[in-house]
């Protein structure tokens, strides 16, 4: 069975249409866990109401780990609130999964805009992907595949790192076992952080990010000042 956990914060706006997009999908197997950071909105009650399983959440590292805890399934899938899964995406990604013997995995993004300079910035960040697959291996947090044994045996997502916990998570299984992007699908995601914080500030911050990564490892202080759950 795949659990699929989803770490929220006041999400009532968006993870409706995840849930609902997740009822429609064709692969059935799978329980959704809704690991919420005491949200003072809807986002429980809704999550409920889709007959989701609501436990504690936090940060993003701690809602996850929270969410893999709670999981009896074999293979854990962790989303973001803010994505939409085409009907056929679970049937395509657990099938390629179990076909290629991969231990984990992620996919290349699509945004949920028609704006060119979105489907660029997309693109750029896709292309890094696959380029880095190899030697630094990086995956979005709003998904990820993994053996609940391979999450258990690195200790999870280390809730220590204040960003970029998701692309630490990745790199420490690549160590140990497969780790690589799948062929059949790509992620539809949504582009409310460009929206907010602008285009051009998000690129520099995420720059900047890429940088402490390579040259000083993990982030573990609030030095980027990037706000969870700003939107």
């Amino acid at each position: 069975m795949l659990n699929v956990i989803i770490p929220t914060f006041n999400e009532a706006e968006l993870l409706p249409c995840l849930l609902r997009s997740l009822q429609k999908q064709t692969f059935k197997d799978f329980e959704i866990i809704v690991a919420d950071n005491h949200s003072t909105d809807a986002t429980r009650s809704i999550a409920l109401k889709a007959k989701a399983r609501v436990v504690d959440g936090g940060l993003p590292a701690t809602g996850r780990n929270n969410g893999a805890k709670a999981a009896q399934g074999e293979w854990l899938l962790f989303l973001d609130a803010d994505v939409i899964l085409p009907p056929d995406f679970l049937e395509k990604a657990i099938g390629e999964i179990r076909s290629s013997d991969l231990t984990a995995a992620s996919c290349l993004i699509s945004p949920l805009s028609e704006r060119k300079i979105d489907k660029f910035l997309h693109g750029i960040v896709n292309l890094y992907f696959r380029m880095t697959k190899k030697i630094f291996p990086h995956a979005p947090g709003f998904c990820i595949f993994a053996k609940k044994e391979i999450h258990q045996l690195v200790g999870g997502f280390n809730e220590k790192i204040k960003l970029a916990e998701d692309h630490d998570y990745v790199l420490r299984i690549s160590k140990l076992e497969r780790f690589d992007f799948l062929k059949s699908v790509r992620i539809p995601v949504s582009v409310r952080r460009l929206d907010k914080d602008g285009r051009f500030n998000i690129s520099v911050k995420y720059l900047a990010v890429e940088a402490h990564l390579i040259f000083l490892g993990p982030i573990c202080s609030n030095i980027f000042n990037y706000k969870f759950g700003h939107f």
